[in-house]
């Protein structure tokens, strides 16, 4: 095994990346068998929205800061499985780091696993952004999400882009996504917590259970 990192991100804001994170991470709790260890870094330092539902193994860096940097990638283990969940507008400077310090190189060698959920919108600036990516990870595995949370339309890919990997996130229930929200806790927890109303818990199941299709067909951690 070598050390994967799994990093969600999007230049523009406002694209539910940060949603997105929190389904991937009860998605690799919900797998023990294939995930041995997981763990999370939330970029927005200095405040975090990540660690508030997974405060048992989410941290909050500063990733434009070199202690951040070392923080996260000169701790990566062979059977663990890191997500990053990069702040809008550091996705291209994320990357631009990696390569900077040898890490795609290591990709390219088989000593490292890099996988990009790049959470894109329905703009041309989104559709310039996949390009702009696809650029800067060779070796790297990346995988466009389509996130519906947002309630924005989407209205197809590019055509240099259709061939790419893609995971569709559908919209969760208004209420459902505000209760999870204000209980501070996991989809997963949530879900699990027989003093919420029955509806909400069936209405998250339901959503997470089609997440998980969804990203076993992205083929994260085969």
């Amino acid at each position: 095994m070598i050390p994967h990192v799994i990093i969600v991100g999007a230049d523009k804001g406002g694209v539910g990346k940060t949603f997105l994170s929190r389904a991937l991470l009860d998605y690799l709790r919900d797998r023990p068998g294939q995930v041995q260890d997981a763990r999370a870094f939330d970029t927005e330092a200095p405040v975090g929205i990540l660690k508030r539902f997974f405060p048992q193994f989410a941290e909050i860096v500063d990733l434009t800061r070199s202690d951040g940097q070392m923080r996260v990638f000169d701790t990566l283990k062979a059977d663990q499985v890191t997500v990053l969940d990069v702040r809008a507008g550091q996705l291209t400077p994320t990357l631009e780091l990696l390569g900077e310090i040898g890490f795609l190189d290591n990709v390219k060698a088989g000593k490292l696993r890099i996988s990009i959920l790049h959470v894109i919108g329905s703009t041309q600036a989104s559709f310039d952004e996949i390009r702009a990516v696809g650029r800067l990870v060779e070796g790297a595995r990346h995988v466009l999400v389509i996130n519906r949370v947002t309630d924005a339309d989407f209205l197809g890919l590019p055509a240099d882009a259709k061939a790419m990997p893609v995971i569709n996130v559908g919209k969760l229930n208004d209420r459902a996504a505000e209760l999870v929200d204000g209980a501070g806790a996991s989809f997963t927890d949530f879900a699990l917590d027989e003093g919420r109303s029955a509806v909400m818990r069936g209405y998250v199941r339901s959503w997470l259970k089609r997440v998980f299709t969804e990203l076993d067909a992205g083929k994260l951690i085969d």
